[in-house]
């Protein structure tokens, strides 16, 4: 009996292993990124959408995060690249959410309905951002940065010969 239950418990781990997206992040989703969506209207559309915060507004009974869309990789955390943005998009979710926090450059993801779009101001120009109604409000922990330093061995390399 212990090594069935020994089998199931690892065949669980393995399984669990295999799901690489948090389990609030997972799920059906469209594949349209927010600068697809700003071209054509996607309103309804389910989608699942991370980037960089720009700005937090903490509302009366809501937050709402405007944010520079990245693309996510397999576990749904958005990645950076300098060159290669998605447009920008704003995603608001019941409550308050600290700007201290969530502050800006914090990577999040978001997994909700777009509701509509708003016009706004980025500098001068006048942007279409689309407006997701958030499920879900996913902050990811800071990456640190390590410098790993490497010297070679000194010489003579001790059991080399």
């Amino acid at each position: 009996m212990n090594a069935r239950l020994a089998s199931l418990s690892l065949i669980a781990m393995l399984l669990a292993a295999c799901a690489t997206a948090p389990a609030p992040l997972q799920g059906p989703f469209s594949p349209i990124t927010p600068r697809d969506a700003t071209d054509r209207d996607s309103t309804g559309a389910m989608v699942r959408w991370g980037g960089r915060i720009v700005q937090v507004e903490p509302q009366e009974n809501r937050t709402c995060f405007e944010m520079l869309s990245t693309g996510l990789d397999d576990s749904g955390r958005p990645y950076w690249q300098t060159d290669n943005v998605g447009g920008r998009f704003i995603a608001c979710r019941t409550g308050f959410y600290d700007p201290a926090l969530f502050e800006k450059n914090r990577e999040v993801t978001f997994t909700g309905r777009i509701s509509g779009y708003d016009l706004r101001k980025v500098g001068g120009y006048d942007y279409r951002f689309p407006h997701v109604e958030a499920g879900v409000v996913y902050l990811w922990p800071v990456r640190r940065e390590v410098d790993v330093i490497t010297r070679p061995a000194p010489w003579p390399w001790w059991g080399w010969w």
